[in-house]
């Protein structure tokens, strides 16, 4: 079953709150508790940059800074 990136990021969101509350989550098979916070925060942090790409991709524009237009 694949996620888009918008719905990881929501998995891993939950699995945040999860953690926070003292509670275990399973995303993909893996079990994370207390102890996984950092890297349940790293998945999210990737996971939300590839949210990200998907909507500019979408948007037909790609990642990278903005210039100002002083015309």
């Amino acid at each position: 079953m694949s996620k888009t990136a918008a719905e990881m990021v929501d998995l891993y969101i939950e699995a945040e709150i999860d953690v926070l509350a003292g509670k275990s989550t399973v995303i993909n098979g893996r079990q994370f508790t207390a102890e996984n916070l950092q890297e349940i925060r790293a998945g999210r942090q990737e996971w939300e940059r590839r949210a990200t790409a998907e909507t500019l991709k979408a948007a037909g524009k790609r990642p990278g800074p903005a210039y100002a237009n002083f015309n």
